[in-house]
């Protein structure tokens, strides 16, 4: 019987196999049961070893390069990968090694290979740790990355790539009137609460309460800026995991949470039981929903470019293919929501994406579609929100290379539209 590290390793190097030979997501695997049988805290560690292992990936296939003549097979390649990773972020390297061999010596069909790992780790564990950090932030793939760059400019680009690298902070939205005090975070100018070294987060203070939701600092803007009021009927459309119902519903709006996945909506129904909120919940194609409301909140199916530093697995499982769908869906969801809004309403239309097809475009072209519709600049005015981030068409356009020295954010675009009366 393996230890729990090596169990934890051996788990991480599936699904690092799954990402990069099946182009799966770290979410479909999880969801599917791919580490049920660990303990939670060997869970936890196989979850990070594998995401900090691709957060680094093309800095320890830099430094595995000089010692491999050529690529060893996927599953023995992960396991140098996670390996490197490990000893240059200082974990023991006799523990490392000897767990690595192991892995690999108990596969059927590359144990032969385990004198190699063996070897090349133990040149990685003399040199690896002074040479890790001089070695430059890994770039997004070249199918991303010329979109991106095209976008934002090339200075931008590296600095978003290192925003990447460093990953994301614990930030948490707090019910109005909640004391952030014994958190013991940072509370940000939005008002969100960033923990820089979060536990396990059911353990920390408030939780059993329901005193907050985990949030990025991003993705909490946009209820901001719709800033809906005690007794509005306001529709969230692709509510789940419903961080944004709950803003909604803590400040007393009549929300209806829409979502298409009848298992992300047991997460919003399990985020609203924990915190004591109320909304109701419907399971639809976003298309098909009738209704009138005063407010609506669409955060659109998009390409979740803007989540990588939580999700680095998105541009190994991904190639773009699907994008152009997505956009379409977008566009095909925003005028069918439109209908949905009473006269005089308004509705904010956000993407959790980098891509300006999936913000600024949109609702350009939506601004030449609708004669009743209008940006609403006015709404941006929130506590903590920059001017350097209005963009031309009256949006807000998020990066993970703002506030870069508190820790940065997800990307996300933002634009309030409003409805003629």
């Amino acid at each position: 019987m393996s230890d729990p590290a090596t169990s934890a390793r051996r788990s991480a190097i599936y699904l690092l196999d799954q990402v990069l030979g099946e182009q799966r997501l770290l979410a479909e695997c999880l969801s599917a049961g791919a580490l049920d049988k660990l303990a939670p805290e060997d869970r936890a560690r196989a979850q990070r070893l594998a995401i900090e292992t691709l957060r680094g990936l093309e800095r320890a296939d830099r430094l595995l390069q000089k010692h491999l003549q050529k690529k060893p097979p996927l599953s023995v390649h992960n396991a140098l990968r996670v390996g490197t990773v490990e000893l240059c972020q200082g974990e023991a390297a006799h523990g490392v090694v000897n767990s690595m061999v192991d892995i690999v010596s108990r596969n059927r069909r590359y144990g032969r290979l385990k004198g190699l790992v063996n070897a090349v780790l133990r040149k990685i564990a003399a040199e690896g740790p002074e040479a890790w950090p001089a070695l430059r932030a890994p770039r997004l793939p070249k199918w991303l990355r010329s979109p991106l760059a095209q976008a934002w400019g090339n200075e931008a680009m590296l600095q978003i790539e290192l925003a990447h690298l460093a990953g994301a902070p614990l930030d948490l939205t707090l019910k109005p009137g909640v004391d952030p005090t014994p958190l013991g975070g940072e509370v940000l100018p939005t008002g969100s609460v960033r923990l820089r070294d979060a536990k396990q987060v059911s353990t920390l203070p408030g939780f059993d309460a329901g005193d907050w939701w985990v949030q990025d600092a991003a993705a909490a803007l946009p209820v901001k800026i719709l800033n809906p009021q005690a007794g509005e009927s306001i529709l969230d459309l692709c509510a789940a995991p419903g961080g944004k119902t709950m803003q909604m519903a803590a400040a007393g709006a009549k929300v209806t949470a829409l979502d298409i996945s009848a298992n992300r909506m047991e997460r919003v129904q399990e985020n609203l039981t924990r915190t004591g909120l109320q909304a109701e919940l419907i399971t639809e194609n976003a298309l098909d929903h009738q209704g009138s409301y005063d407010a609506i909140l669409l955060d659109a199916p998009c390409s979740a470019t803007g989540t990588i530093r939580r999700h680095p697995d998105l541009p190994h499982a991904k190639d773009g293919s699907q994008f152009g769908e997505l956009i379409e869906l977008q566009t095909q969801i925003l005028a069918h929501a439109w209908s949905l809004l009473k006269p005089g309403g308004r509705m904010v239309f956000c993407t959790c994406s980098l891509l300006p097809d999936e913000g600024e475009v949109q609702v350009e072209e939506a601004l030449d579609m609708f004669p009743d519709m209008t940006v609403d600049r006015d709404a941006l005015d929130r506590p903590g929100i920059e001017t350097d981030w209005h963009t031309d068409e009256g949006g807000l356009r998020l990066r993970p290379d703002y506030w870069a020295d508190r820790g940065g954010m997800d990307g996300f675009y933002v634009a309030c539209l409003r409805k003629s009366a």
